[in-house]
């Protein structure tokens, strides 16, 4: 029964407050950002489908919000929203992701678009095409790929959505669109393939940043080796991203990462951006001395431009198995309480 009761004042909230005549989602308007300073984000990118399937969402005094302004409130400035090109049930596809990209708009906080390239996970053990793009020769991916990227992006600037980055490829440790654009056997076509998306991002978003994304932030001989090919190939991007998930024990690895960035910002004079961090969720303040450090650290370095929590509002084990996010029973840990200790 309370459970059915808080549903229904939820409920109540988003009908009162939250939509306009055309059903859009509407949330009140906030100051806009300067698209400068250090970013402190996160990806909540499921947020629509946990509100689908009747996940609510509190602050630390048990009052109900949105997950977008509740982030804002825990001291972000900044949202991170991946993209699927023809995903199951439509989240993450084009119009998910406007209807989240609207509320970081209203809430005047800055944009990252995360392109998979996929139409579902894409990341180091997999980079598999859209099923509606198999059989597709290099010149016809490229085309692909160039038509997607601008398609949604064109989606969002017609709605005059600002786009500050855009990953070209999520987590292409070894590149794209396996098998064809994977580095360690077809290095140029990857570059290829990359340099489509780059140029689809700068004829719609002149002005913002596109981002190579790896994971393992501490793994200076990875980045230098894709960074490597992709400077022999010809490639084109603006920034280098990062993603770490260290153990309890983090701080090796963070300091790792640290270094890295500022190597390979002095090798490759590209800044960088740390797109996805998490720890397990039952160690919150492990996570807050890590996020802390992190924050600190990495803006003091000064090459990099922010930092994303992946899924922080994402419940125990959810999608599988996910045990990384930084709520408990709908509400931020302690862990969160480090975005705006570092500011």
């Amino acid at each position: 029964m309370k459970n059915r009761l808080l549903l229904l004042v939820f409920a109540c909230f988003v009908l009162a407050g939250c939509h306009s005549e055309s059903g859009e989602e509407q949330l009140p308007e906030g100051p806009v950002q300067s698209a400068s300073g250090f970013a402190r984000g996160a990806d909540i990118s499921w947020v629509t489908q946990l509100e689908k399937e009747g996940y609510v969402f509190y602050n630390t005094s048990g009052q109900v919000r949105e997950c977008t302004a509740l982030m804002k409130e825990l001291g972000m400035d900044a949202i991170r929203l991946r993209v699927w090109v023809n995903p199951e049930n439509g989240w993450c596809g084009k119009d998910d992701v406007l209807k989240k990209a609207r509320r970081a708009k209203a809430l005047g906080m800055r944009l990252m678009i995360d392109f998979h390239y996929s139409d579902s996970w894409a990341d180091p053990g997999k980079q598999t095409p859209p099923a509606a793009w198999a059989g597709a020769n290099l010149m016809e991916m490229q085309n692909l790929v160039k038509t997607h990227t601008a398609d949604v992006l064109r989606a969002l600037k017609a709605e005059n959505i600002a786009v500050e980055w855009v990953q070209v490829g999520n987590e292409t440790s070894n590149g794209m669109l396996w098998p064809m654009g994977k580095c360690d056997t077809s290095p140029a076509a990857y570059a290829a393939l990359h340099n489509t998306g780059y140029e689809a991002v700068k004829s719609v978003y002149p002005d913002a940043k596109v981002i190579v994304h790896l994971h393992n932030g501490d793994d200076a001989n990875l980045y230098n080796w894709l960074l490597g090919e992709l400077e022999r190939k010809g490639a084109k991007y603006d920034m280098i991203g990062m993603s770490l998930y260290p153990p309890q024990n983090w701080r090796i690895k963070s300091e790792l990462t640290i270094a890295n960035m500022k190597s390979l910002y002095a090798k490759f004079g590209k800044r960088v951006m740390v797109c996805e961090v998490g720890m397990p969720w039952d160690n919150a303040d492990g996570c807050y001395d890590f996020l802390k450090y992190m924050l600190a650290e990495a803006e003091r370095g000064g090459c990099c431009d922010g930092l994303f929590y992946w899924e922080p509002e994402a419940p125990v084990g959810y999608s599988g198995g996910y045990t990384l996010g930084a709520f408990a029973d709908g509400r931020p840990t302690r862990a969160l309480d480090a975005f705006s200790a570092s500011k």
